[in-house]
């Protein structure tokens, strides 16, 4: 695969896509979202490929997005008109590409031909774009058994789509504990944001220590460091459950390559529901030439 010199490598991003009151609330990351769409039509992005954090697959399998017409699933606590009249880009032939090269890594890659979107991924495709066609765009499942080198696998085999125009999102959370969110203020005010009292030190230490190792480590050790956060001592606590961490595993996968040099930063950050952390992060630079 010849690297176009007068182009970089795309960067990857991992954005923490909240509760679906993100696709309705103005907000940091929300700003954020719609700066990184900007940049990649300036830049002559082609498309995207997407891990959320809504959609497992059994067994060993991973499933590719191939429906060309796919519905969005309801959203609860949003008004209908925030999403319903947007109209996504199924990618058919980037999902041939995702699934051609998911299957030459040895992964047991499938097509999903019905599959209709979910909020984790349109939530943010309609921030990234609000007012324009969006990027055609591919979905990548996770997998049930939430084996984190697996995941890991998943990104590094689609990092080559990097040098072809493709930005490489993963859609999950740094903070994402459904059982410890404070509940009252979204359901009786529609406040997704209200903070009555501090988050919960497990919730601050673990987000620290994503932080930490997101933005002290490139390459290789990138995604080591991010594999060894599902045995940090506050991680059950900030993920009662281990699907909004593998998107984490899947972007650092994209992004971990012994080339990779970074900088890897955290863009913006919101806190809703009292303990849910919603951080952005860019691994790699726009500007960075890295060769193959």
């Amino acid at each position: 695969m010849a690297k176009d010199p007068r182009k970089g490598i795309t960067p990857v991003f991992l954005f923490a896509h909240g509760s679906t009151m993100m696709l309705g609330e103005e907000s940091e990351p929300a700003r954020i979202w719609e700066q990184v769409g900007n940049e990649a039509l300036r830049r002559g992005v082609k498309r995207i490929v997407m891990m959320g954090a809504h959609w497992e697959s059994p067994g060993d399998t991973v499933e590719v997005s191939m429906n060309p017409n796919p519905k969005m699933l309801p959203v609860g606590s949003v008004t209908d008109a925030r999403y319903l009249p947007y109209k996504v880009q199924p990618d058919i032939e980037g999902g041939a590409k995702v699934i051609k090269l998911l299957k030459t890594a040895g992964l047991n890659a499938k097509a999903a031909p019905t599959f209709d979107w979910i909020h984790d991924t349109f939530l943010i495709i309609i921030r990234m774009f609000p007012r324009c066609i969006p990027l055609p765009t591919t979905i990548v499942s996770m997998n049930a058994r939430y084996e984190p080198h697996f995941h890991l696998k998943i990104g590094a085999a689609l990092r080559l789509l990097r040098y072809e125009d493709t930005l490489i999102i993963g859609s999950g959370g740094s903070v994402h504990n459904l059982y410890r969110n404070y509940w009252a203020n979204m359901l009786l005010y529609r406040d997704n944001f209200a903070q009555p009292v501090p988050p919960g030190t497990w919730a601050l230490e673990f987000r620290q220590a994503v932080e930490d190792n997101i933005t002290n480590n490139t390459g290789p050790e990138l995604r080591r460091a991010i594999t060894r956060m599902m045995k940090h001592p506050r991680y059950k606590e900030a993920h009662g459950t281990d699907d909004h961490w593998m998107a984490s595993l899947f972007a650092v996968g994209a992004a971990g390559g012994k080339d990779d040099e970074g900088p890897n930063t955290m863009i913006a950050e919101c806190w809703e529901l009292v303990n849910m952390c919603n951080t952005q992060y860019q691994l790699g630079s726009w500007d960075a030439y890295n060769p193959m």
